[in-house]
């Protein structure tokens, strides 16, 4: 088995790759981001042109008015469908993010159980009740992090759930207005 300096030392080696992985993970969901940000911009940008252009050859207000409402009844829609697709990248990063980083914390605390492990065996004579009070403690802290990930995740569960319900509900209200109108 390693000395406890190398089981740390590939740990964090471990870590740092795992970091390197979330970061470019995260820097792939914003590229995403940026490319439905830019192809958004693009086609509401035509759309307004277009709709400017049609504007300005309406020969009657009736003819105007028609194309005015026309052109907002879509919004609403348009508009979901592009919060529905950033909540897409959003979950799917975050997802994959959670996996990650549950995984590389299973890991990161066996190797940190397995170098307190190692110590207590290489602990001096003598030192069996401080060995036992860190080992304690060790334990609690361990239970306190894995309390807090269980905390977070149902948080991370209940948000997410909220915000498809309120998600759902704008959409059924914009579909509503557009028939509406």
């Amino acid at each position: 088995m390693k000395n406890p300096a190398e089981q740390m030392m590939t740990t964090n080696k471990a870590n740092i790759e795992a970091l390197e992985g979330a970061v470019n993970q995260a820097y792939a969901g914003m590229e995403k981001l940026v490319e439905l940000n830019m192809a958004a911009t693009k086609a509401a940008m035509g759309e307004t042109f277009s709709h400017l252009q049609a504007v300005l050859t309406a020969k009657t207000p009736q003819e105007m008015m028609a194309l005015q409402t026309g052109y907002i009844q879509p919004l609403g829609a348009k508009s979901m469908a592009y919060f529905q697709h950033v909540q897409s990248i959003a979950t799917e990063g975050q997802g994959d993010f959670t996996a990650q980083f549950e995984s590389k914390m299973a890991e990161a605390q066996k190797a940190f159980g397995d170098s307190i492990e190692q110590m207590t065996k290489n602990a001096p004579a003598g030192s069996e009740a401080a060995v036992a009070a860190f080992q304690s403690a060790m334990s609690n802290g361990q239970k306190a992090v894995e309390s807090a990930q269980a905390a977070i995740k149902k948080a991370t569960v209940t948000a997410q759930a909220n915000f498809d319900s309120m998600s759902k509900q704008a959409t059924d209200v914009a579909k509503k207005a557009a028939k509406a109108a």
